[in-house]
């Protein structure tokens, strides 16, 4: 199990400021949801994490690793791995050859087939459609590939970029289930969502993020009782 450390985080676009020196942590076997507004800097923040944007200002630390700036790559290698927002399975390739992809640094074919069958048993929908082209699955079948694809890393910290994003209630109560299941068996995952209610409800710690800067922090059944948040992301 793995720790990610974020200290003042600074990104901008430009002369714009997506996020403005957020501080975040997360311990070994946490999962920690970061919630906020269309446009607060969550999937900056994901992206900066995994190298795919590089910071203005402050530092990463991931196992006691400073990863600041580092290739997406390298990142991966550590065992850093990402699910993106949006799913961005490979369309015109097979779901087996998606998988595939999951374990580019995996070069004993015994150990690709042991991780393969496990993300099959986790998702038999995606047995069933192991030659279908990734581009033919339905919103939920894509999203439970790309988290087969990550899980085929082996990530030793899994980020999950709104993974509910766009699909119907009984797929996201598919995907939250699958989450927990993770959780239960120690993987350690920074979740970004807008369900806020389904997040907080999976999550051990809970950071609000509002135009780039961390508003409130705190034990998520905390956050999720206070008035603000209830008012704000949870209907109430």
């Amino acid at each position: 199990m793995s720790s990610l450390l974020v200290e003042n985080l600074a990104v901008s676009y430009g002369r714009t400021e997506a996020l403005k020196g957020i501080t975040l942590r997360v311990e070994p076997g946490q999962i920690v949801c970061l919630i906020g507004a269309n446009g607060a800097g969550k999937t900056t923040a994901m992206r900066a994490l995994s190298g795919l944007l590089r910071p203005r200002a402050g530092r990463i630390t991931f196992d006691g690793t400073d990863i600041t700036g580092l290739r997406p790559h390298r990142i991966a290698g550590l065992g850093l791995l990402q699910v993106p927002e949006g799913r961005q399975v490979f369309a015109e390739l097979t779901v087996a050859e998606n998988l595939a992809l999951g374990a580019w640094l995996v070069t004993d074919p015994s150990e690709i087939a042991r991780r393969r069958a496990g993300v099959l048993e986790r998702f038999p929908r995606l047995a069933e459609r192991a030659q279908q082209y990734a581009g033919s699955l339905s919103g939920g079948e894509q999203q439970m590939l790309a988290f087969g694809r990550a899980l085929m890393g082996a990530p030793k910290l899994l980020l999950l970029d709104e993974p509910s994003m766009g699909l119907a209630p009984i797929l996201v109560d598919e995907i939250f289930t699958a989450i927990a299941a993770l959780k239960a068996e120690g993987t350690t995952i920074l979740l970004v969502e807008q369900n806020a209610s389904a997040a907080l409800e999976v999550a051990d710690h809970a950071y609000v993020l509002e135009t780039g800067r961390i508003v409130l922090s705190g034990p998520a059944a905390t956050v999720a009782n206070d008035r603000s948040i209830i008012t704000a992301y949870l209907g109430g």
